[in-house]
C-alpha cells in the first residue's frame, strides 16, 4: 500500500476517474484518511479510535461502485462488492457473508494481512428495510444483524480453517433509498436558525437541511445498531446531461478514449461531434439508469464501424455527426 495520502491527494486521484460528486469525493477522502490513521495508531496508551464505516446514498448509475473501486485502486488494497438483495434471498446468510470475505482473500492473492485491510462494498442495503408480509427466505432485518457483526469487527472462520479479522476492513454500504427525501422533508426544518445576509450562512443552513440523521435511516427501515455502524453518510447527486457528456470524454478511461485507442491501433482517427455525446446523454437520462447505460449506447453506435475497419485498411478517419445517421468512413 502506498504512503498515507492526504485527503486532497485522494480527491485529486479520484477526479481523474470519476466526474462530479465533489462532496462525496471529499467525504470519502476524509473518511479513508481517518481510517488509515486509526490503523497506524499503535503507540502505547494511544487514544483508541473507532472505525467509521460509510453509507453512500444515490440513484442507480450515479457512481457509487465506481468511487469505491477507484478508491481501492488508489490505496492498492483488495476490494469486493456484495449485493444485499442476494443476501436477503438466501437461507444461509452466514455462509454468503463468509463467501464475501473469502473473495476478499482471493483478491488479496491469499495474503491474509492484506485482506484484513481491504474494502467491502455492500450495495442495495436499502432493500434490507423491514417490510410487512415479506416473502423472502431471510428477512432484511436479520441480514442487517448478520452484517452488523462483521462491520463491528470480529474474527470469522473460513472453510479452509483460517480466521479473517474484520476489525480493519472498511465497509462501504450503498443504496438508492427511494422515499428517503419524503422523510427528510418531514423531519428537517432548521429554518428557525438565525442567519445573516451572507451567502455562507445560507450554505450552512442548506447543508444542515440536507444532512441525513440516524433517525431518518431508522424511519426508513434500518435497525438502530446497523444505522449506528454507518456514521458517515454521503449523498450522490442525480447525473445531469452535462455530467454524462463529461463522463464519456474526460476521465482517464473514458469510453470515447477507449474506442479512439482501439481505432488508433488500426491507424484510424475517431472523431465524434459534440452533438452525438449530447444525444447519448439524453437517451441515458430517458433510460433512467444513469451512467450505466452509456457504454451500451456507445457500443451499439460503434458496432458497424468496428466491423468495417479491419476489412478496409484504406480507412483513415471515422466521423460520427449524429447518433441517428451512419458514420462517415473517410479513406486515405
Amino acid at each position: 500500500m502506498p504512503a498515507l495520502l492526504k485527503p486532497s491527494e485522494i480527491v485529486r486521484l479520484l477526479a481523474e476517474h470519476v466526474v462530479g460528486q465533489e462532496e462525496a469525493k471529499k467525504t470519502l477522502a476524509v473518511a479513508i484518511y481517518a481510517h488509515f490513521r486509526r490503523m497506524a495508531n499503535s503507540a502505547p496508551n494511544a487514544v483508541e479510535l473507532t472505525k467509521s464505516n460509510i453509507l453512500l446514498i444515490g440513484p442507480t448509475g450515479t457512481g457509487k461502485t465506481l468511487l469505491c473501486e477507484t478508491l481501492a485502486r488508489i490505496l492498492e488494497v483488495p476490494f469486493v462488492t456484495a449485493d444485499a438483495t442476494s443476501l436477503a434471498q438466501t437461507q444461509f446468510v452466514g455462509d454468503e457473508i463468509e463467501a464475501i470475505l473469502h473473495r476478499l482473500l482471493d483478491r488479496a492473492g491469499g495474503d491474509l494481512e492484506s485482506a484484513q485491510r481491504g474494502i467491502v462494498f455492500v450495495d442495495e442495503v436499502d432493500k434490507l428495510k423491514a417490510s410487512g408480509g415479506q416473502a423472502n427466505p431471510t428477512s432484511g432485518e436479520s441480514v442487517q444483524h448478520a452484517l452488523l457483526k462483521i462491520m463491528e469487527g470480529a474474527p470469522v472462520r473460513l472453510k479452509d480453517g483460517r480466521h479473517i479479522d474484520t476489525t480493519n476492513i472498511l465497509f462501504i454500504c450503498g443504496g438508492a433509498f427511494v422515499g428517503l427525501d419524503k422523510i427528510l422533508t418531514k423531519t428537517h426544518s432548521f429554518g428557525f436558525i438565525s442567519t445573516g445576509e451572507g451567502g455562507d450562512d445560507q450554505n450552512i443552513l442548506d447543508r444542515l437541511n440536507a444532512r441525513i440523521k440516524p433517525t431518518d435511516l431508522l424511519e426508513f427501515g434500518l435497525i438502530p445498531e446497523f444505522a449506528g455502524r454507518l456514521p458517515i453518510v454521503s449523498r450522490l447527486n442525480e447525473l445531469t446531461q452535462e455530467m454524462l457528456v463529461r463522463i464519456m470524454t474526460e476521465p482517464k478511461n473514458a469510453i470515447y478514449k477507449q474506442f479512439a485507442a482501439i481505432l488508433h491501433a488500426d491507424n484510424v482517427e475517431l472523431r465524434v461531434e459534440p452533438e452525438v455525446f449530447r444525444q447519448i446523454a439524453e437517451l441515458a437520462i430517458e433510460y433512467k439508469a444513469g451512467a450505466r447505460s452509456l457504454r451500451g449506447i456507445f457500443e451499439e453506435m460503434m458496432c458497424d464501424v468496428l466491423y468495417a475497419v479491419p476489412d478496409h485498411p484504406e480507412i483513415r478517419q471515422v466521423v460520427i455527426s449524429s447518433l441517428f445517421e451512419p458514420p462517415k468512413l473517410l479513406m486515405a
